[in-house]
């Protein structure tokens, strides 16, 4: 299966942000990829309001990408807000491809270094996977990357490759824990995991203030032991990766630790 990994840099305008996502979906199609992935918050970059903009995965935003998806005979899967209890929002991650439909509303919410994300986020409450062309996906948003039992849940669940959409807080060695988090994610759960970050603000000379999470750059792709196939820098970029699932039952087959693990 060939992947797409869309590191782009979102800002304010849904419009703009949404013609981004239409350039490098494009891009991604030219190139042969079955899938492309996004970062979170690839609506609206975080900074901004986010209640006003927060629409259900029926709006007009989604059904923009949603119409593009289908043009382009491509999966896209990228960050977007929906409504959420007591005037918060929801993180999620819409999913919508030829002979797929479905989001995923992030579960661990960034109350860490700083931030509080449960102000304006209401969490998810559940694992999601789906389908493509016969590859199973579980997905996963930022700070969720620090939890296994997600990912081993999604690979439980019959997921080979785990994706992960961020737009991880800059900060002293968080872009160390960022590529140490994203390859033991794929050795705990011997899955593929595909990381996609929001890029650097400040490689394209954005200027950000306070510990707002806009971003790094740093997407990776990474094998179910650990070794990274693709690793990027913090600058905007598209990368296509071939990985070939069949991998999975190949690894689990060594290195059985979903069969092996107890509960405690």
């Amino acid at each position: 299966m060939r992947l797409a990994v869309a590191q782009i840099i979102t800002g304010a305008d849904l419009a703009a942000n949404l013609e981004l996502i239409r350039e490098y979906a494009t891009r991604a199609k030219a190139a042969g990829a079955e899938l492309v992935v996004f970062p979170e918050a690839a609506m609206r970059a975080f900074g901004h309001r986010l209640t006003d903009i927060a629409e259900t995965v029926d709006g007009a935003w989604a059904g923009s990408v949603r119409s593009l998806a289908k043009e382009l005979d491509i999966t896209v899967v990228a960050g977007m807000f929906t409504p959420g209890r007591d005037g918060r929002v929801r993180n999620t991650l819409l999913v919508t491809g030829p002979h797929v439909e479905t989001s995923y509303d992030k579960i661990h919410l960034f109350d860490a270094f700083g931030f509080a994300e449960s102000d304006t986020v209401d969490a998810g409450t559940g694992p999601v996977t789906f389908e493509v062309n016969g590859t199973t996906f579980g997905l996963a948003t930022c700070y969720d990357v620090r939890f296994p039992a997600l990912f081993t849940a999604n690979a439980k669940a019959g997921a080979q490759v785990n994706i992960v959409c961020a737009s991880w807080g800059a900060g002293e060695g968080k872009a160390e824990q960022w590529d140490l988090l994203v390859r033991a994610r794929a050795l705990d759960s011997t899955t593929f995991v595909v990381a996609c970050g929001q890029g650097d603000p400040a490689s394209v000379g954005i200027t950000t203030a306070g510990n707002t999470p806009t971003g790094i750059g740093h997407s990776a792709v990474i094998s179910p032991l650990g070794s990274a196939l693709v690793a990027l820098g913090g600058e905007p970029e598209l990368a296509v990766v071939d990985i070939d699932p069949s991998v999975v039952a190949e690894v689990r087959g060594k290195l059985p630790v979903l069969e092996n693990a107890r509960a405690f």
